[in-house]
């Protein structure tokens, strides 16, 4: 790009009025009154982008002028540098590049130099120049195109906007660096209080996330590299490609108490008689959520524990946690419970469970009839009703009567098993009495917006820094915090470029 010319003129924005007039000029010109209103945007928008990128170069020449008009008059604080050495000599003409979303300019400005020191730019500091070229509006842009979409599409979105001012690899990165002080911000946030009569629900799940080799778990990538000596070029039935690394996702959220009954929940065999509505289920409020892929699970759920915590620090409302079953989150969350105490009722996505019955009832019938239907709803309606062990005896029964087959009797043994082993999380008669959450629908939604949408679209092969940045992005955003994010992360950057030792600002750019 050919610089622009800073010497003084007599309006410090000739330049962006001669734009502007020129092009209102054009507006009413002849020519433009034969314009369809498509060539009057796509005027608009080429010309308007360039008249906004003379505006800002204008406006950072007028501040160039005015702090050099203050050098030669010999006035101006004494610049400190980082070291605490003071800077006594003054330089102008020093320049720097920075890209904005209007294009790229020139910031030209004073440098304040010592025997043996580095330069000090007192006008970086107060700019707030990025530690690089590219400009927090342009970061912003490319991490609401990186978080939305491919970094293909982001870099051609910014490119289409602001012209080759980003590589995709800058890009990437730049996402990465945003992403830093996610954590910092939600440790600083104090969440809204609400009424002690709502339940506070904990759901915690899982989702796997195709990673470059490099990026996998030691285990996975043993694993990994295990199944390839094998030069196989297809996979057995069942078996798992080693290629993804788990992330664990956990939402919390407020919500109001609806109480319900087994048969709000299943219809009876045949359908509803209409005489008596179902009663609706309890709906998220101020639904939070975190997750992460480097972070190990027990960290993940830790976190969801102190927002719930943040929302009742004095124990006063029910803590219900939701799961789909897995030992290894049970045993997670039983720790975490222990070693904060309070009392937390932990309940199976109801979901889940009746995925295991459906397998059940398709050994004693065919799936899809009337029968299997009927079998499924009796069952459902006795395990909500708080007689899951009832329900798993009179199957296995059933099963022995009607001597099943091995190969048939294995889905009934299965129910069996899963439910006599978490009969302290299926007390579901508890759970619709005081109107309280069920199933783990909250945290699986999120599962698929936060990870399905963005990171496990066709062909992604994810490096971990990468994924966990959009990942903890994509949270920021579906929490609504990315507005009151952006500002804290922009103060936290100022302060790591530009401390003030002695209340004087400096910067470290050459």
């Amino acid at each position: 790009m050919k610089p622009y010319d800073t010497h003084a003129t007599a309006d410090p924005f000739a330049r962006s009025i001669s734009a502007f007039e020129t092009l209102t000029g054009t507006l009413s010109g002849g020519d433009a009154s034969r314009w369809t209103h498509a060539e009057l945007e796509e005027h608009l928008e080429a010309a308007g982008r360039e008249l906004l990128h003379l505006l800002l170069q204008d406006h950072l020449d007028l501040r160039a002028q005015r702090e050099e008009e203050q050098v030669r008059s010999g006035a101006g604080p004494v610049v400190i540098g980082p070291e605490g050495r003071v800077r006594p000599w003054r330089e102008t003409g020093h320049s720097r590049w920075l890209a904005s979303v209007f294009g790229l300019v020139r910031v030209t400005r004073v440098a304040h130099r010592g025997p043996g020191a580095s330069n000090v730019h007192p006008a970086d500091a107060a700019l707030s120049l990025p530690a690089g070229r590219h400009s927090m509006g342009l970061r912003r842009l490319a991490v609401a195109e990186a978080v939305r979409g491919s970094f293909d599409q982001a870099h051609r979105a910014v490119t289409g906007r602001c012209g080759n001012v980003l590589g995709k690899r800058r890009l990437e990165e730049l996402v990465v660096a945003t992403a830093a002080d996610i954590h910092a911000f939600y440790q600083a946030r104090i969440p809204v209080p609400c009424s002690h009569e709502m339940p506070l629900v904990v759901q915690v799940d899982g989702k796997g996330v195709v990673m470059r080799p490099e990026a996998l778990r030691e285990a996975t990538r043993r694993a990994a590299a295990k199944a390839a000596g094998g030069r196989r070029g297809r996979l057995a039935p069942g078996e798992k490609p080693n290629r993804k690394r788990m992330a664990t996702v956990a939402c919390v959220f407020d919500t109001r108490p609806e109480p319900r009954r087994p048969h709000d929940v299943i219809h009876p065999p045949g359908g509803r008689s209409g005489e008596r509505p179902a009663r609706r289920g309890p709906k998220a409020e101020s639904k939070w959520c975190t997750a992460s892929l480097v972070r190990p699970p027990e960290q993940v759920i830790a976190d969801a524990f102190d927002q719930a915590q943040a929302r009742d620090p004095k124990r006063l409302r029910p803590w219900i946690v939701l799961v789909d079953g897995a030992r290894h989150q049970l045993d997670l969350i039983a720790a975490e419970t222990d070693r904060r105490g309070g009392t937390v009722h932990v309940l199976l996505d109801f979901v889940h469970v009746a995925e295991y019955i459906w397998a059940a009832a398709h050994a004693f019938h065919k799936p899809g009839t009337p029968e299997a239907e009927a079998w499924v709803a009796d069952h459902l309606t006795t395990i909500l009703a708080g007689q899951a062990a009832r329900a798993a005896d009179e199957m296995t029964a059933q099963a022995d009567q009607e001597r099943l087959p091995v190969v048939r009797r294995e889905s009934v043994a299965a129910c069996h098993r899963y439910l006599t082993g978490h009969l302290d999380q299926l007390h579901y008669d508890t759970a619709l009495a005081n109107g309280w959450p069920i199933a783990t629908g909250a945290v699986e939604g999120a599962c698929r917006h936060l990870i399905a949408d963005r990171l496990d679209i066709t062909g992604a092969r994810w490096g971990l820094p990468g994924a966990e940045a959009v990942l903890r992005l994509r949270t920021l955003v579906a929490n609504g915090d990315l507005e009151d994010y952006w500002r804290f992360h922009t103060t936290r950057e100022h302060q790591r470029l530009y401390p003030a030792p002695n209340r004087q600002e400096y910067s470290l750019t050459s």
